[in-house]
Protein backbone atom coordinates (compact mmCIF):
# COMPACT_ATOMS: atom_id res chain seq x y z
CA UNK A 1 0.00 0.00 0.00
CA UNK A 2 2.85 2.38 0.86
CA UNK A 3 5.77 2.25 -1.55
CA UNK A 4 8.52 3.25 0.87
CA UNK A 5 7.41 0.75 3.50
CA UNK A 6 7.47 -1.95 0.86
CA UNK A 7 10.91 -0.77 -0.29
CA UNK A 8 12.23 -0.94 3.30
CA UNK A 9 10.87 -4.45 3.72
CA UNK A 10 12.65 -5.43 0.52
CA UNK A 11 15.88 -3.67 1.56
CA UNK A 12 15.98 -5.55 4.86
CA UNK A 13 16.25 -8.78 2.89
CA UNK A 14 19.77 -7.72 1.94
CA UNK A 15 22.88 -7.92 4.14
CA UNK A 16 23.44 -4.80 6.28
CA UNK A 17 27.10 -4.43 7.25
CA UNK A 18 28.50 -2.24 10.03
CA UNK A 19 31.52 -0.37 8.64
CA UNK A 20 32.47 1.65 11.74
CA UNK A 21 34.53 0.66 14.76
CA UNK A 22 33.09 0.79 18.30
CA UNK A 23 34.59 3.53 20.47
CA UNK A 24 35.56 3.72 24.13
CA UNK A 25 38.01 5.67 26.27
CA UNK A 26 40.90 3.43 25.17
CA UNK A 27 40.31 3.76 21.42
CA UNK A 28 43.32 5.08 19.48
CA UNK A 29 43.54 8.45 17.78
CA UNK A 30 46.17 10.51 15.96
CA UNK A 31 49.07 11.18 18.36
CA UNK A 32 49.19 14.86 17.40
CA UNK A 33 45.93 15.38 19.30
CA UNK A 34 46.69 16.31 22.94
CA UNK A 35 46.20 13.75 25.67
CA UNK A 36 42.92 14.16 27.49
CA UNK A 37 40.98 14.92 24.31
CA UNK A 38 38.80 11.83 24.83
CA UNK A 39 36.40 11.36 27.72
CA UNK A 40 33.39 9.25 26.80
CA UNK A 41 30.42 8.55 29.03
CA UNK A 42 31.31 10.72 32.03
CA UNK A 43 28.36 10.99 34.40
CA UNK A 44 27.00 14.52 34.83
CA UNK A 45 23.57 13.59 36.30
CA UNK A 46 23.34 10.37 38.28
CA UNK A 47 20.75 7.88 39.42
CA UNK A 48 19.02 8.72 42.68
CA UNK A 49 18.71 12.45 42.04
CA UNK A 50 15.58 13.81 43.70
CA UNK A 51 14.86 16.12 40.75
CA UNK A 52 14.63 13.22 38.26
CA UNK A 53 15.82 9.62 38.66
CA UNK A 54 17.85 9.10 35.48
CA UNK A 55 21.39 9.00 34.10
CA UNK A 56 22.91 11.67 31.81
CA UNK A 57 26.44 11.48 30.40
CA UNK A 58 28.83 13.81 28.60
CA UNK A 59 31.05 12.90 25.65
CA UNK A 60 34.33 14.62 24.77
CA UNK A 61 36.22 13.62 21.62
CA UNK A 62 38.20 15.09 18.70
CA UNK A 63 36.42 15.32 15.36
CA UNK A 64 38.89 12.89 13.82
CA UNK A 65 38.24 10.00 16.20
CA UNK A 66 37.66 6.38 15.25
CA UNK A 67 35.72 5.85 12.04
CA UNK A 68 35.12 9.45 11.00
CA UNK A 69 34.12 11.69 8.14
CA UNK A 70 36.34 14.58 7.02
CA UNK A 71 34.93 17.75 5.48
CA UNK A 72 36.90 20.04 3.11
CA UNK A 73 37.53 22.66 5.82
CA UNK A 74 39.67 20.11 7.68
CA UNK A 75 42.59 20.81 5.32
CA UNK A 76 41.50 23.87 3.33
CA UNK A 77 40.82 27.18 5.08
CA UNK A 78 37.38 28.60 4.43
CA UNK A 79 36.00 25.49 2.75
CA UNK A 80 32.85 23.51 3.55
CA UNK A 81 32.22 22.21 7.07
CA UNK A 82 29.73 19.75 8.52
CA UNK A 83 26.59 21.88 8.19
CA UNK A 84 27.00 22.06 4.39
CA UNK A 85 25.83 18.51 3.82
CA UNK A 86 22.24 17.31 3.76
CA UNK A 87 20.98 13.78 4.12
CA UNK A 88 20.90 13.22 0.35
CA UNK A 89 24.64 13.95 0.26
CA UNK A 90 25.37 11.03 2.60
CA UNK A 91 24.13 8.00 0.68
CA UNK A 92 26.24 6.59 -2.15
CA UNK A 93 26.67 3.75 -4.63
CA UNK A 94 29.60 1.83 -3.12
CA UNK A 95 32.63 0.51 -4.99
CA UNK A 96 35.07 -1.59 -2.95
CA UNK A 97 38.52 -1.86 -4.52
CA UNK A 98 40.26 -4.87 -2.96
CA UNK A 99 44.06 -4.72 -2.74
CA UNK A 100 44.29 -6.83 0.43
CA UNK A 101 46.36 -9.56 -1.21
CA UNK A 102 48.88 -7.00 -2.48
CA UNK A 103 49.05 -5.49 1.01
CA UNK A 104 49.88 -8.92 2.45
CA UNK A 105 52.92 -8.95 0.19
CA UNK A 106 53.78 -5.29 0.77
CA UNK A 107 52.35 -3.50 3.85
CA UNK A 108 53.31 -0.14 2.32
CA UNK A 109 51.49 -0.83 -0.95
CA UNK A 110 50.51 2.31 -2.87
CA UNK A 111 47.26 1.97 -4.81
CA UNK A 112 47.48 3.14 -8.41
CA UNK A 113 45.05 4.06 -11.16
CA UNK A 114 45.94 0.67 -12.63
CA UNK A 115 44.29 -0.98 -9.63
CA UNK A 116 41.16 1.09 -10.27
CA UNK A 117 41.15 0.14 -13.95
CA UNK A 118 41.49 -3.54 -13.03
CA UNK A 119 38.46 -3.12 -10.78
CA UNK A 120 36.47 -1.53 -13.62
CA UNK A 121 37.40 -4.33 -16.02
CA UNK A 122 35.68 -6.77 -13.62
CA UNK A 123 32.76 -4.71 -12.36
CA UNK A 124 32.18 -1.85 -14.79
CA UNK A 125 32.88 1.89 -14.57
CA UNK A 126 32.70 3.68 -11.25
CA UNK A 127 29.31 5.44 -11.35
CA UNK A 128 28.72 9.15 -10.84
CA UNK A 129 28.49 10.07 -7.19
CA UNK A 130 30.12 6.86 -5.99
CA UNK A 131 31.91 6.26 -2.72
CA UNK A 132 35.14 4.42 -3.56
CA UNK A 133 36.42 2.40 -0.62
CA UNK A 134 39.87 0.87 -0.45
CA UNK A 135 39.91 -2.60 1.07
CA UNK A 136 43.30 -3.44 2.60
CA UNK A 137 42.12 -5.49 5.63
CA UNK A 138 44.19 -3.05 7.71
CA UNK A 139 41.19 -2.65 10.02
CA UNK A 140 42.00 -6.05 11.55
CA UNK A 141 44.82 -4.25 13.40
CA UNK A 142 42.33 -2.12 15.39
CA UNK A 143 42.68 -0.99 18.19
CA UNK A 144 46.49 -1.37 18.34
CA UNK A 145 47.81 2.10 17.50
CA UNK A 146 51.34 0.92 16.71
CA UNK A 147 49.99 -1.75 14.39
CA UNK A 148 47.63 0.70 12.68
CA UNK A 149 50.54 3.09 12.14
CA UNK A 150 52.90 0.30 11.10
CA UNK A 151 55.44 1.70 13.54
CA UNK A 152 58.91 0.31 12.84
CA UNK A 153 61.88 0.07 15.22
CA UNK A 154 63.20 3.37 13.85
CA UNK A 155 59.89 5.09 14.64
CA UNK A 156 58.80 5.39 11.02
CA UNK A 157 55.20 4.71 9.98
CA UNK A 158 54.48 2.08 7.36
CA UNK A 159 51.00 1.46 5.97
CA UNK A 160 49.19 1.19 2.63
CA UNK A 161 46.97 3.82 1.07
CA UNK A 162 46.04 5.98 -1.85
CA UNK A 163 48.28 7.63 -4.43
CA UNK A 164 47.58 10.91 -6.16
CA UNK A 165 47.39 8.95 -9.41
CA UNK A 166 44.54 6.76 -8.12
CA UNK A 167 42.62 9.66 -6.59
CA UNK A 168 42.87 11.77 -9.74
CA UNK A 169 41.45 8.84 -11.66
CA UNK A 170 38.35 8.39 -9.48
CA UNK A 171 37.67 12.14 -9.29
CA UNK A 172 38.81 13.46 -12.69
CA UNK A 173 38.33 10.48 -15.01
CA UNK A 174 35.29 9.41 -13.03
CA UNK A 175 32.95 11.58 -10.98
CA UNK A 176 33.18 9.96 -7.55
CA UNK A 177 31.74 11.88 -4.60
CA UNK A 178 33.87 10.45 -1.81
CA UNK A 179 36.54 7.95 -0.90
CA UNK A 180 37.28 5.85 2.16
CA UNK A 181 39.89 3.54 3.63
CA UNK A 182 40.71 1.39 6.66
CA UNK A 183 43.92 3.21 7.60
CA UNK A 184 44.29 6.34 9.74
CA UNK A 185 45.43 8.42 6.75
CA UNK A 186 44.48 8.81 3.10
CA UNK A 187 48.05 8.84 1.85
CA UNK A 188 50.10 5.66 1.78
CA UNK A 189 53.04 6.19 4.16
CA UNK A 190 55.54 6.21 1.27
CA UNK A 191 53.52 8.91 -0.53
CA UNK A 192 53.32 11.07 2.60
CA UNK A 193 57.04 10.73 3.24
CA UNK A 194 57.90 11.65 -0.35
CA UNK A 195 55.59 14.70 -0.33
CA UNK A 196 56.43 15.82 3.22
CA UNK A 197 52.69 16.33 3.62
CA UNK A 198 49.39 14.47 3.47
CA UNK A 199 49.13 15.67 -0.12
CA UNK A 200 46.53 13.09 -1.18
CA UNK A 201 44.17 14.04 1.63
CA UNK A 202 44.71 17.71 0.83
CA UNK A 203 43.86 17.01 -2.81
CA UNK A 204 40.60 15.22 -1.95
CA UNK A 205 39.37 17.94 0.39
CA UNK A 206 40.52 20.78 -1.87
CA UNK A 207 38.29 19.32 -4.59
CA UNK A 208 35.34 19.64 -2.20
CA UNK A 209 35.00 15.88 -1.84
CA UNK A 210 34.30 13.89 1.32
CA UNK A 211 36.24 11.04 2.84
CA UNK A 212 35.71 8.51 5.63
CA UNK A 213 38.73 7.14 7.44
CA UNK A 214 39.24 4.04 9.62
CA UNK A 215 36.52 1.93 8.02
CA UNK A 216 36.10 -1.75 8.89
CA UNK A 217 34.38 -4.92 7.60
CA UNK A 218 34.88 -4.08 3.92
CA UNK A 219 35.61 -7.79 3.45
CA UNK A 220 31.89 -8.41 4.08
CA UNK A 221 30.68 -6.16 1.26
CA UNK A 222 30.27 -7.02 -2.42
CA UNK A 223 32.81 -5.17 -4.62
CA UNK A 224 30.02 -3.55 -6.65
CA UNK A 225 26.29 -3.04 -6.31
CA UNK A 226 26.13 -2.09 -2.63
CA UNK A 227 24.91 1.18 -1.11
CA UNK A 228 26.79 3.06 1.63
CA UNK A 229 25.21 5.36 4.22
CA UNK A 230 27.13 7.80 6.44
CA UNK A 231 25.59 9.31 9.57
CA UNK A 232 27.08 11.69 12.14
CA UNK A 233 25.92 14.08 14.90
CA UNK A 234 24.45 17.28 13.45
CA UNK A 235 27.09 19.56 14.95
CA UNK A 236 27.73 22.81 13.06
CA UNK A 237 31.19 24.06 12.16
CA UNK A 238 32.93 20.68 12.44
CA UNK A 239 35.97 19.80 10.31
CA UNK A 240 35.27 16.14 10.98
CA UNK A 241 33.09 13.93 13.17
CA UNK A 242 32.95 10.33 14.34
CA UNK A 243 30.57 8.56 11.98
CA UNK A 244 28.25 5.57 11.97
CA UNK A 245 28.70 4.02 8.54
CA UNK A 246 26.96 0.99 7.06
CA UNK A 247 26.53 -0.78 3.75
CA UNK A 248 23.52 -2.54 2.30
CA UNK A 249 24.84 -5.32 0.09
CA UNK A 250 23.84 -8.50 -1.68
Amino acid sequence: MYKLWDALTEAKKYHWVELSHPLNNDSPYWPGIPKGAVELGATCFDWGNEMLDCLIQTFKFPGQFGTHIDFPGHFVKGRELSETYGVKDLIFPLCVVDVSEKVKEDPTYVVTSGDIREYEEKYGPIPDGAFVALRTDWSKKWPDMDALSGTADDGSENFPGWSMDALRYIYEERNAAANGHETLDTDASLEAAAAGDLACERYVLDKGKLQVEVLTNLDQVMPAGAVLVVSYPRIEGATGLPARVWAITE
